[in-house]
């Protein structure tokens, strides 16, 4: 028993539904395409889960609703593990028995949350420990969590997860403390001095942070709920409940042996085409070229996720009109009151601007002479916009002294120049981005992040 598709997305996060909504843009078929997820529900916005989800007042609508998959002719294959896949004869097996075939095959399996047992800790079945990876964990987790209101947490990591599910937890009332290894939150990304800004506006909302060491154990009562969390300094932290967030794996495991890995991921070339012609990937589980750095990344973010999904479509529906993916790496988070963005790569020597008593304040990285990332918090869609374009540009940094005073007002100038004209010695006049103070190239429109908004918060209670 099978079915046979033109195309098939095997994966139900935002790549998935992203590619989907590519796929219908451009024209294909009733019965085309098919979407295999073992998550019982349609594709959505991962990022509602820590940035609106646990929010007391929910999320909006989602767009792509059920209906709209139906209406659009695209088969959802939803709640189903897939337990096979083999590329050289294009077909996929699922748990049921399914053998579903296709001419073109999209993974989008995006990253597993990487659980306490991996790391030696036992106790990740307990009832209030929780992880947030997809939309069952936050359901479970906003389940713990109006049990909890007035009681303890304790979040276990200091990134992404780790610092917005904290402030979740303060919203709802619920006092946190942070564990977590490293000496600053976000150490991926942030300085001493941005995570200091950061720390010091979360320990003003109540939160207490213990960094440098790590969770060694739980004490378990008869019911099966963690009652304090064991550091490995021996300190006890007394909880109602626990949060985990230590990181990811790509989803890679259906494929080894069949396609060519790299940097934990399935690689690709600029087309986000594997090592297999008919078969793509996007997402986390993608390593693609980044031309801005002249390598091989997995980009484990939202925006990333979603432009490689609608890239990978153009590069199947319309391959002689669609180059290489051109990405310009960029991570976003939202808190409390705060905002901020950063695109690029964080190598090389920072240069620290702004106000960092509570307004707007930012980082340049200059590497190898060159601005090669910027972070902004607090910023206009402009002055966003600006510092994306510079980081696009790279410029070239003569004076790090005269960048940090510039700070922000650099990239505005500099964003706004137009590309000066060069003529060659050979006479030929040439466009061609002139990397210095006072010479930039063009203008490269931001990037668009279409509003998703998430139908599942709002109905949270029912599932």
């Amino acid at each position: 028993m099978g079915r046979a598709f033109s195309y098939v997305i095997l994966g139900g996060g935002v790549a998935a539904g992203y590619a989907a909504l590519e796929f219908s843009k451009r024209g294909i078929f009733h019965g085309d395409l098919c979407i295999i997820s073992e998550e019982p529900v349609v594709p959505y916005e991962r990022p509602a889960l820590s940035k609106g989800f646990l929010l007391p007042e929910g999320a909006n609508e989602e767009r792509l609703t059920p209906k709209w998959y139906r209406e659009h002719g695209i088969e959802l294959v939803l709640g189903t593990q897939v337990k096979s896949v083999d590329v050289r004869r294009m077909t996929l097996l699922t748990a049921t028995g399914e053998t579903i075939s296709y001419k073109f095959l999209i993974i989008a399996t995006g990253a597993r949350a990487l659980k306490l047992e991996e790391f030696g800790v036992t106790g990740s079945d307990a009832e209030n420990v929780c992880y947030l990876r997809n939309l069952a964990d936050a359901t479970r987790l906003v389940n713990v969590m109006q049990s909890c209101v007035g009681g303890n947490a304790v979040v276990i990591g200091g990134g992404y997860i780790g610092m917005e599910c904290a402030a979740s937890l303060v919203i709802n009332k619920i006092k946190v403390t942070m564990v977590f290894p490293e000496e600053h939150c976000m150490a991926r990304l942030f300085t001493p001095k941005i995570a200091d800004f950061y720390e010091n506006y979360y320990k003003s909302k109540g939160v207490k942070f213990v960094k440098g060491t790590v969770l060694s154990s739980f004490e378990i009562n008869s019911e099966g709920k963690v009652m304090a969390v064991i550091l490995r300094d021996g300190t006890r932290l007394p909880t109602d409940m626990v949060v985990v967030g230590i990181g990811i794996r790509a989803n890679t495991g259906l494929f080894e042996g069949q396609l060519a890995l790299e940097k934990g991921g399935i690689k690709v070339n600029g087309r986000l085409q594997t090592s297999n012609s008919s078969v793509y990937a996007v997402g986390d589980v993608a390593a693609f070229p980044v031309k801005l750095f002249g390598e091989i990344r997995r980009l484990e973010h939202v925006d990333s996720a979603r432009k490689s999904a609608r890239h990978a479509v153009a590069a199947i529906m319309a391959p002689e009109k669609t180059g290489d993916f051109d990405y310009l790496p960029f991570f976003y988070s939202r808190v409390f009151a705060l905002s901020w963005q950063f695109y690029g790569d964080s190598v090389g020597e920072v240069v620290h601007y702004g106000d960092f008593s509570g307004g707007t304040f930012g980082a340049y990285w200059v590497n190898k002479g060159q601005i090669v990332g910027a972070f902004l918090e607090g910023g206009s869609k402009e002055e966003y916009e600006a510092i994306a374009k510079i980081t696009r540009l790279k410029p070239l940094v003569e004076d790090m002294a005269e960048l940090e005073s510039q700070g922000l007002n650099f990239a505005a100038r500099v964003s706004q120049q137009p590309p000066p004209v060069i003529v060659s010695d050979a006479g030929l006049v040439v466009e061609r981005p002139l990397y210095s103070w006072h010479s930039t190239a063009g203008v490269i429109v931001a990037a668009s992040i279409v509003a998703f908004a998430y139908w599942y918060g709002r109905r949270r209670r029912r599932w």
